[in-house]
Order: structure tokens, then C-alpha cells, then sequence
């Protein structure tokens, strides 16, 4: 198959995003609602809805979510008539989370129904970040394109940082919370920890490659992080500083130790943070300048992160 004959339907912004990194922006030819980047993608028809609105308090999403989740519904729907009228000859999607994504046995139920081109679904499933080169090397085999300049120049931005960071202590290295949602409290997990440890912190609560956990308030204020960062899931800087907010009228918060250090720091999750595509590197060198100011300055800070 040609270049020219190839119709990619992106259900992911991750995927997009991988996709237009690796040269195949032209081939798309539908997105998910939530693709945003790069921004020429924008005008493409799309193929997703949400099932319910993100506009709400997080505490009545998280209870949405719930709810759809137990009646064995997708938080997102596909358009079918639009898949139906795409054509498209590959699907992306993803295996990883069902609050992030359209499910894959609902992609599969919709190219079983209508899509009478039988497209090949590719589905991605990143846990840490050695999957989400894996990803890239994957979508990059099944077009036939070169991956490897591009993971060459993603993995040395990693090791850039990684060396400079070589020289400090452990008392050096900063305790970290990464918040991934308010209400309830949890913390970011899957890639998140391993990019903290990375760019020269020590990750708490959190398990590398495993799913968010709940986190009790007591014990986020017991705990006593040196730095505290707010990425919550598919909202911008203005949204998280929002919901930051919410957390910071509570009393014991003035008590905790990055709130009196000027160390909480809000981040635009939904760009960076909770996209297991090729920005995973930028939010690395994000949590780089946050953590260690004195070593690293990307010019980050204003769009992708601000001081609480």
C-alpha cells in the first residue's frame, strides 16, 4: 500500500501525536473530540464524543465515570456514520486506561458493523516510557516509515537531563506528589514516576508502570512532599489552577512544607503529562526546570507550568 492510499483514523491524541512526529500527518484523515496537536489537525472530521461533559465539578466526573464504567458503557462513544464515511484502511487507538480512550472492544465492535474497508486497528498500550518508544517504533513499522532519528533525538533529551542531574545527593533530590485528580484525591502514576525520578526527584506514592492509586488526604499532609505538582487528567493550565485552588482552602494545607517553600506548582496535564506520545520528553524537561531551577531553564514556565 502506498502512502497516498493510506486513511488513518486517530481515536487517540497520544497517537496523533505520534503520527505527526513520525512525518504521517497527511495520511489522517478522522481524530478523536480531545486531538488538539498539532494544531493543522484541527479542521479533520471527528469521530468521538464524550458521554458526559468535562465542564462539571471533578467530583461529579469521577462519579460519571463510575457510573458509565459499571454499566459496561465507554465514557466515549464512536460516530459511526463518520467512521462509515472516513473509509479509513487503519485505526489507532489504545488498550491502557478506559477513561482515557475509547475502549478497543468498542472500536472493534464498530469496524466489525459498518466499516466495510475491514481496517487493521492498531492498538497501543504504555505503561512506562521504554512502551511509548516501543509505540512509535510499532506505528512507524506498520507505515513503513524510519523511526529511528526521531527515538534518537527523544532518548537524547532524556540523557541530557539525566547527566545533568548526576552530581546531586540524595538529600538533593527532592520528595515529589504529582497530583492527577482533586476529587478524589490521586496521584499520577504509569510513566509519571519514572519521569520525576528522571529529571531529579523522588517519586512518591506512585508505582512506575502501574495504574493511579487513590491517596488519602491525611496521608498527603502526613507525608509532607517537598514539592507538590497538580496535573490533572485532560485539563488545561486555567482548569488546574481551578482545581488546585479547591485544595488550598483547606486548613492543614498551610502546614505542609511545599506549600511554605512557594513549591506547588500547576501543570497543563492535558497537553503534556497525560500523553504517553513524544511530548512525554517535554514534560520531562518541565519537571526538570520545576525541580531544579538552578540547572535547568527550557522556557517552559508560563505555558506549560506555573507556580500555584
Amino acid at each position: 500500500m502506498t502512502n497516498s492510499n493510506i486513511r488513518i483514523v486517530s481515536l487517540i491524541p497520544s497517537a496523533t501525536e505520534i503520527l505527526a512526529t513520525l512525518g504521517l500527518t497527511d495520511a489522517i484523515v478522522g481524530r478523536s473530540h480531545e486531538c488538539d496537536y498539532p494544531p493543522e489537525i484541527k479542521n479533520l472530521p471527528v469521530c468521538t464524543q464524550a458521554r458526559l461533559s468535562t465542564d462539571e465539578p471533578s467530583g461529579n466526573i469521577h462519579a460519571k465515570v463510575n457510573d458509565l464504567l459499571q454499566s459496561a458503557l465507554s465514557i466515549y462513544q464512536i460516530k459511526t456514520e463518520v467512521l462509515e464515511q472516513l473509509q479509513p484502511t487503519h485505526i489507532l487507538t489504545q488498550d491502557q486506561c478506559d477513561v482515557c480512550a475509547v475502549s478497543l472492544p468498542e472500536v472493534e465492535k464498530a469496524v466489525a458493523n459498518f466499516v466495510s474497508t475491514s481496517p487493521k486497528i492498531i492498538s497501543l498500550q504504555p505503561n512506562l516510557i521504554e512502551d511509548v518508544w516501543a509505540d512509535i517504533e510499532q506505528v512507524a513499522h506498520v507505515f513503513n516509515v524510519d523511526s529511528v532519528k526521531i527515538l534518537e533525538n527523544l532518548e537524547a533529551r532524556v540523557k541530557i537531563t539525566q547527566q545533568k542531574i548526576q552530581g546531586l545527593s540524595l538529600n538533593e533530590l527532592p520528595k515529589v506528589a504529582c497530583i492527577e485528580w482533586t476529587d478524589p484525591l490521586m496521584t499520577a502514576a504509569n510513566w509519571i514516576p519514572e519521569l520525576v525520578n528522571l529529571a531529579g526527584g523522588q517519586s512518591l506514592f506512585s508505582v512506575p508502570g502501574k495504574p493511579s492509586v487513590l491517596l488519602e488526604w491525611d496521608t498527603l499532609i502526613a507525608t509532607n512532599p517537598d514539592v507538590i505538582i497538580f496535573m490533572p487528567c485532560g485539563f488545561d493550565l486555567i482548569r488546574t489552577r481551578k482545581e488546585a485552588e479547591l485544595l488550598t482552602q483547606r486548613s492543614e494545607w498551610q502546614q505542609l512544607h511545599a506549600n511554605q517553600t512557594g513549591r506547588v506548582y500547576i501543570t497543563d496535564g492535558n497537553a503534556y503529562f497525560n500523553r504517553p506520545g513524544p511530548r512525554l520528553v517535554d514534560s520531562l524537561e518541565i519537571l526538570a526546570e520545576m525541580l531544579h531551577p538552578e540547572i535547568f531553564d527550557y522556557g517552559y514556565k508560563g505555558t506549560a507550568w506555573e507556580v500555584l
